[in-house]
């Protein structure tokens, strides 16, 4: 880390601290086996959440990446990729997680980024292997969302939620596909092809940051706080093992939004421009 670095996480933890801003870590986070627990972490960036309301971080708790054969209606037997996670509330205020997860590739081919999708099946098949007597009661990216995540009590064990992130290939041929689309697909990339990739989980924090448009006259970039896992994957494409998922590294960063967001810092921007034209006229 430079000192120059240095210093701006140095002041940005100062205005943190002057805006009321905490990362609290109250509650006993367990680990089990095979789980890998990412506590909230500052970012200089954290100090534009003071403008609206206090900054809230959740823990991310996780398993490597797993693999699994599932026969999805629709689409005959694929390769379904998954993480296992859990989110705990260590913020002492009762939050909505509102899940955003994508896996994005980083080989030298083409970069490709995959959405998580909504697949019942391969929910259930997924549970059978991670939950098999329903004590977690798995959730996905939509019923995630559907009910407040409760902040754990200081000096208690923690209260952890839990739910599936769920990827399948749409460059792979399904049962439905005629021979032009097969043909199609074949030259394209496959995940099963890629090495490095990353999982972006942004939904973690209401941590964000609006930046100029790149286009002269453009909407402000919208940046949210978000969570960053990299991953290598040993072996090939042809016989695929779990076990050959490593992890390399956790990161929290500021990454540009897919998503439409109508956030109060831009209603601010457009009055002060607006503001600003009046002056000028």
């Amino acid at each position: 880390m430079t000192r120059r670095t240095s210093r701006l996480l140095v002041l940005a933890f100062v205005g943190l601290l002057g805006a009321g801003l905490t990362f609290s870590q109250t509650s006993s986070v367990p680990v089990g086996p095979n789980e890998r627990h990412v506590k909230p972490e500052i970012n200089v960036q954290d100090g534009n959440a003071a403008r609206n309301s206090k900054l809230w971080v959740l823990d991310f708790k996780f398993k490597n990446p797993r693999i699994l054969k599932v026969n999805v209606p629709g689409r005959g037997e694929r390769v379904v990729w998954y993480l296992w996670y859990q989110v705990i509330n260590n913020s002492g205020q009762q939050v909505t997680f509102i899940p955003d997860f994508e896996l994005v590739t980083h080989d030298d081919k083409q970069v490709m980024v995959y959405p998580d999708q909504i697949l019942p099946a391969a929910q259930e098949a997924i549970a059978k292997v991670e939950d098999p007597n329903g004590y977690y009661k798995i959730k996905n990216s939509v019923t995630m969302s559907s009910e407040p995540i409760p902040p754990s009590l200081p000096r208690s064990v923690a209260k952890p939620v839990t739910g599936v992130a769920i990827w399948i290939d749409p460059n792979e041929p399904g049962p439905d596909d005629d021979a032009a689309t097969i043909a199609k697909k074949k030259k394209l990339p496959k995940l099963a092809e890629s090495n490095s990739y990353s999982i972006f989980i942004a939904g973690l924090s209401n941590g964000w940051s609006a930046t100029d448009s790149i286009e002269d006259g453009g909407a402000p970039v919208i940046r949210r706080k978000t969570l960053q896992l990299t991953f290598k994957r040993l072996g090939d494409q042809y016989y695929m093992k779990s076990e050959e998922i490593r992890f390399q590294r956790s990161d929290w960063i500021y990454r540009a939004s897919r998503l439409k967001l109508k956030l109060p810092l831009l209603d601010e921007k457009e009055k002060k421009d607006k503001d600003k034209e009046l002056v000028d006229d």
